[in-house]
């Protein structure tokens, strides 16, 4: 993307151009001056055009572009045309997937003792309902809670004292050991009639829980913070409290959606980059960061690796997945339908998540686990590294971010496809050393908008989309021309070439 070097960068780039490519942090030469021209084919203004294209469709269809909703329906098609005129096979996968969706915000206020409303939030897949009655604290809370995650409160049937058969009563669990769901259905089959879940109490643990029933069920299921929770449980216990649980709802079990791929007509069919983005946004808002941000950046890649004839020797394979937000339902449907032989054509997984934060942060993902002890399959180090090698011939910095599951890189992971990307910042807090390094705002979250109605054109920063979307498009030119497996020799030795030669974001479930 264009912009105005700084002299200290554009020093450096002349010392790299002169320069052998060097190893990376994996041994690995990813020279950034192979990539310049593609690079400065995708800009800022073409990513822009198409995530203004995604804010009219949300514009013309109630603000929103989730899966199961004409807004998403829209935005594939938008996206399908723009892939078809730019000479790539693409093909529509629909599937069938549970779609819920919050009808009002839901109510939780104190009726005996009196006392204020409570901040609460309706779980995905709670039912519809309104329930005055008795909270009952699960038997097995554990307050105060252990400096690590302990509880399983909930997790067994016979951690409830059984409901009283006459008046309805509310069961209040805390979060840990399982599934919300199980924790959810144990409450329903010992017959209370609403669940409420709260968090856990270690730090990370101890805000307003939100989180999924990850399938449609039939009690109101709300969220509270600790301290709401851990207060609410220790008066319970002391004597009688009423509150009211309200919620409003609407599940449609057989809801269908689509993902939307696209192969480049070049490259081996047998090894195959796949470079993915969530095209749909959550019910609440338009999402035009989380995710339009993404698919956007990788449609502007798609369609200059075309217009400049690009040639790369793994065939390129352009995915936008339907219903992340639901539970990354598109990019694991996705992988499911393939049979032993297609999976093994995999070459890779590249996944944008998120590259637009206000107060962003450069993340890359911790392919070699060797910050957050979480690696990916072998050669995802080799993805990372594309990455920070790249951002280090910028003079940017880089953060590493761990593979927690919470986007579409997980079902990629999960059968051992190598896997790597960039995220931006969703709803964790910016801290003082990160504000130091990439300006913004310490204490605030990178997204302020997050799964808000407010995540529109106006929530995003330019300089993420630049600079991350830059980093994007060197590694899917990279890794799209690397020979050999991506962790053996001849990869880093394709790397090297290629570079001297020139041409080279959910919602927690439990």
């Amino acid at each position: 993307m264009r912009r105005s070097a700084i002299p200290a960068i554009a020093t450096l780039l002349v010392t790299l151009a002169a320069a052998p490519a060097t190893a990376g942090g994996h041994g690995h030469g990813h020279h950034p001056e192979s990539s310049k021209r593609l690079r400065e084919a995708v800009t800022v203004g073409g990513v822009r055009d198409h995530l203004k294209a995604f804010q009219k469709i949300a514009d013309r269809n109630d603000d929103t572009r989730a899966s199961g909703t004409p807004g998403y329906e829209a935005s594939a098609a938008y996206v399908k045309k723009k892939l078809q005129r730019a000479g790539y096979r693409v093909t529509e996968q629909k599937f069938i997937f549970p779609f819920f969706d919050e009808l009002a915000p839901a109510q939780l206020t104190r009726v005996s003792p009196a006392g204020p409303a409570y901040e609460t939030h309706t779980f995905d897949f709670s039912g519809t309902g309104d329930v005055t009655g008795q909270v009952v604290p699960a038997l097995n809370n554990v307050l105060p809670p252990t400096p690590e995650p302990s509880s399983a409160a909930g997790c067994a049937v016979t951690d409830f004292t059984p409901a009283s058969a006459t008046a309805p009563q509310i069961a209040l669990i805390q979060r840990g050991g399982c599934d919300f769901a199980v924790k959810a259905a144990n409450a329903r089959t010992a017959g209370y009639d609403a669940v409420i879940i709260f968090n856990e109490g270690q730090p990370g643990r101890d805000t307003l829980l939100t989180g999924t029933l990850g399938g449609p069920f039939d009690l109101p299921v709300v969220g509270l913070s600790f301290a709401d929770g851990s207060a609410l449980a220790a008066e319970a216990a002391a004597g009688v409290v009423t509150l009211r649980v309200v919620t409003s709802t609407f599940t449609d079990p057989n809801a269908t959606t689509s993902n939307i791929i696209a192969d480049s007509r070049g490259g081996d069919p047998n090894r195959v980059l796949v470079v993915g983005a969530h095209l749909d946004s959550v019910t609440a808002g338009p999402g035009i960061n989380d995710n339009g941000s993404g698919s956007a950046t990788i449609l502007e890649i798609a369609e200059q690796v075309s217009a400049l004839k690009i040639k790369t020797n793994q065939r390129l394979r352009f995915a936008f997945w339907g219903a992340e937000e639901a539970g990354l339902l598109g990019s694991e449907h996705y992988v499911a339908s393939l049979s032993e032989a297609q999976l093994s054509s995999i070459y890779a997984n590249l996944n944008f998540d998120m590259v637009g934060s206000p107060n962003y942060v450069r993340f890359v993902y911790d392919g070699d686990g060797s910050d957050t002890g979480t690696a990916g399959p072998a050669g995802s180090g080799e993805i990372e590294s594309v990455f920070t090698d790249y951002f280090a011939s910028q003079g940017l910095a880089s953060d590493p971010t761990a593979f927690d599951g919470r986007s579409d890189y997980g079902p990629f992971i999960a059968v051992d496809i190598p896997a790597g990307g960039l995220f931006s910042g969703a709803e964790g807090v910016k801290t003082e050393e990160q504000a130091a390094e990439y300006g913004g705002t310490a204490g605030e979250p990178y997204d302020p908008c997050y799964h808000e109605a407010c995540d529109d054109i106006s929530n995003l920063n330019n300089r993420s989309l630049s600079e991350l979307g830059d980093a994007a498009a060197h590694a899917v030119y990279t890794v799209g021309r690397l020979k050999g497996d991506l962790a053996s020799p001849s990869a880093s030795a394709a790397a090297a070439a290629a570079a001297s030669s020139g041409g080279s974001h959910s919602h927690p479930s439990r």
